[in-house]
This record gives structure tokens, sequence and C-alpha cells, in this order.
């Protein structure tokens, strides 16, 4: 393979870092995320997560039908930071920490900044299972634990 560029080692990397720290700040790096079993914010789960909008319902800012986020706290489904950024500034202007992706059925912790399993944190799995009857007709595999 052709080598494109000065041959010092410290000059081609120093790029990449910058370029995988920038990808870091912005969500964009790929890898192995490992999914925290406990939060310290989960006192702040709405008392009925058993009934959820439909993993279709729109941004309810901005009405963009796809990326959305479901807030765990008020139950306001709000797009990602990859759209208009509305369920981060919903955590910055409520401090509701937690919020379930409608994409991938994911948990954030906003507070803690880390993935939570909702199938292992007794507290999530009721609205992980409802969100994923919603999205798939049929409920989760049981997780193997």
């Amino acid at each position: 393979m052709a080598n494109v560029g000065p041959s010092s080692s410290s000059s081609s990397s120093q790029p990449e870092v910058a370029d995988e720290s920038q990808d870091w700040i912005l969500g964009a790096g790929s890898g192995w995320v490992e999914a925290r079993t406990s939060c310290d914010h989960l006192n702040s789960l709405s008392p009925d997560l058993a009934r959820l909008p439909n993993p279709d319902t729109p941004c309810s800012r901005c009405e963009n039908p796809v990326e959305n986020w479901l807030c765990l706290s008020c139950k306001e489904v709000l797009c990602s930071r990859f759209v208009n950024r509305h369920m981060l500034m919903h955590h910055q202007q409520t401090a509701h920490c937690l919020a379930l992706s409608y994409s991938d059925l994911s948990v954030w912790c906003f507070c803690c900044e880390a993935y939570l399993d909702a199938q292992v944190i007794l507290q999530l799995r009721p609205v992980h299972q409802a969100a994923y009857i919603l999205k798939f007709g049929e409920a989760p595999p049981l997780p193997q634990l």
C-alpha cells in the first residue's frame, strides 16, 4: 500500500487523534459501549411507563419523524442530537436525566453520561418491554444473565 504524506509517525498520528477526539465529542465514533447496570437517577422515572407514546411519534418541537427519544421522566418525545438536539435541550432545561431511544431501544442517562442496561436494571425492564412490544408487536426475548 502506498504511503501518503510524511513518514514521521508523530505527524501522521496527530491528526488521527484529533479526528478521533472530534468523533467522540460528536458521538460518531464506533466501537463497543459497555452499558451500566446501575444508575443513581432512576428515582426520576415517570410512575406510568407502561403506557408509552408510539415509536413513530414525531418530535414534539420540530415534528421530525425519526431518531426520536422518549423522556422517561415526563414522556415527551423529542429528536436526537443528530437531528435538532431537542432531547438534549430538554435535559438541559429540565434536568430530566433518562431517555429511551425509539431507534434502538437503548436507554441513556444524561447525568451519568452513559447507556444503561434496560434488561438488567429492574426499574427499566417494564419500559423497555413496553417499547419493544410497541415497536415489534411481540415481547422481547428474555435476557441471558
